[in-house]
């Protein structure tokens, strides 16, 4: 998520709250995006706006809670399907998320585009690039978490559940399988030597669809350099599908105002087809040129074999981003 914490205004205190805040963070973009990974290939002008409303407070007996909606996300805030709306209940450790979070499968895991970043996410959009958000999509992405962490570790379970019967026509689209998605997942973050290393794994599955596992490492180094790796397999439900497999690898260098990220994935055996390889990779600059604003460079690289034909395409873009 692109935002920053700009203004906070603090509520009257009830009888029933004892601390609350609401906050208003904004985030821009303006610059020049191509290649020919879009549909027409020449290049274009790209501009991005996008405004959050954060709201936390905690209670008399020290129950946390809070919701944050994304305006450049949000789906007319419908009741049963998320489009950039989060809510969260914490005490202590223990932490409930729901609405458009992540799956217990995907917070585990850690991506490999470890630092900078671009106007137009070409680091994070080429063909072999996975950021673990498994099957966090079906279901219209509604999804409830709970989490519980204590000395490094986090563990966490979650449910994403359907909103219509499978075959059901809703807005002219037939409702898929609607058995729920269920996950688990851990983390552990422990100091070696002044190097903080990150292990995650997990487990997403939903019946008649697939089972999913993950595993992940990330290392994050005194003198900014970093490396992630990442692994998971996809086991799919359906008759004559093969398994699934997808590595990367990334690696990240932050300095002063200067960060920038290069990673490489590779799909074996994309959905299922036996013999489809879809790869990539994806390079991303960032320099802070304070007050909020930062100017951005990316570009990604991909490669697309199925039924035995290739298919190169890259994209590339330029610009700045205004924090406020």
């Amino acid at each position: 998520m692109k935002t920053l914490l700009l203004a906070s205004t603090a509520l009257v205190a009830t009888a029933s709250i004892a601390a609350a805040d609401v906050a208003i963070s904004g985030y821009a973009e303006i610059g020049i995006i191509g290649g020919d990974a879009y549909t027409d290939s020449r290049t274009q002008y790209h501009t991005d706006i996008d405004v959050t409303f954060s709201m936390t407070g905690e209670s008399d007996g020290g129950l946390a809670f809070g919701a944050a909606v994304d305006l450049d996300e949000n789906g007319a805030f419908g009741n049963t399907t998320q489009g950039g709306e989060t809510y969260f209940l914490s005490y202590g450790g223990l932490r409930l998320d729901m609405g458009d979070t992540d799956s217990a499968y995907d917070a585990a895991m850690q991506e490999v585009a470890l630092a900078g970043a671009s106007i137009a996410d070409d680091e994070t959009t080429h063909a072999g690039y996975n950021g673990n958000s498994g099957m966090d999509g079906r279901h219209g992405g509604q999804i409830a978490r709970v989490s519980y962490s204590a000395s490094g570790l986090t563990v966490g379970v979650s449910a994403a559940v359907a909103d219509c019967d499978e075959g059901t026509i809703v807005g002219g689209v037939a409702c898929p399988n609607d058995n729920p998605a269920l996950a688990i997942g851990a983390a552990y973050t422990a100091d070696m030597g002044g190097t903080s290393v990150t292990v995650g794994g997990g487990y997403i599955t939903q019946e008649d669809f697939a089972d999913m596992v993950g595993i992940s490492v990330k290392a994050a180094m005194a003198g900014g350099f970093s490396v992630g790796v990442n692994f998971s397999e996809m086991d799919y439900d359906a008759a004559g599908l093969e398994n699934q497999t997808h590595m990367a690898i990334g690696v990240g260098y932050s300095m002063d105002a200067l960060s920038i990220g290069l990673n490489y994935g590779v799909y074996n055996d994309h959905a299922g087809v036996d013999g489809d390889e879809d790869s990539g990779f994806g390079l991303a600059a960032t320099y802070d040129l304070g007050g909020g604003l930062a100017a951005h460079f990316g570009y990604g690289n991909s490669t697309m074999e199925n039924a035995g034909v290739e298919t190169d395409s890259d994209s590339y873009s330029l610009g700045l981003s205004m924090s406020f």
